[in-house]
């Protein structure tokens, strides 16, 4: 599969511009915001060194980020780990037994190509792997 990197660390926020607050108080710098419409998710972008820290807010109150923070409250939603070849990588997943919530790649904030692992395959962490040109 080569991992690359860690990409970046998703973090479930009620406000990112609340959250921001903290994070700039930090060093950080938000580097930009988008929405991700089909995912019903607005993220903020905080370059970390070689990664990042994506700040999620859910734009929806039935949105996998909302229902989320109903579940468990906020804080760390998912981890991504860059791959070279997404298709391969999720190939390669499904090969080895794990379970894929992303049978194909789908549109991920920042112009990535993205699939996510089922937390029962990955020991209840929610893991993305993420590809970008």
């Amino acid at each position: 599969m080569n991992p690359l990197k860690i990409d970046h660390i998703g973090i479930a926020v009620n406000s990112i511009e609340e959250s921001l607050k903290f994070y700039e108080a930090l060093g950080l710098k938000c580097e930009g915001i988008e929405e991700v419409a089909e995912q019903k998710v607005k993220v903020a972008f905080l370059p970390c060194g070689d990664s990042e820290l994506e700040l999620l807010e859910s734009t929806d109150p039935e949105g996998p980020v909302a229902k989320f923070i109903e579940k468990k409250g906020t804080g760390i939603q998912h981890i991504a780990i860059r791959v070279s070849n997404i298709e391969e990588a999720i190939a390669e997943m499904k090969e080895k037994g794990f379970q894929m919530i992303d049978e194909k790649p789908r549109y991920g904030a920042g112009g990535a190509s993205i699939a996510f692992v089922h937390p029962k395959s990955s020991g209840g962490v929610l893991l993305e792997l993420s590809q970008r040109d």
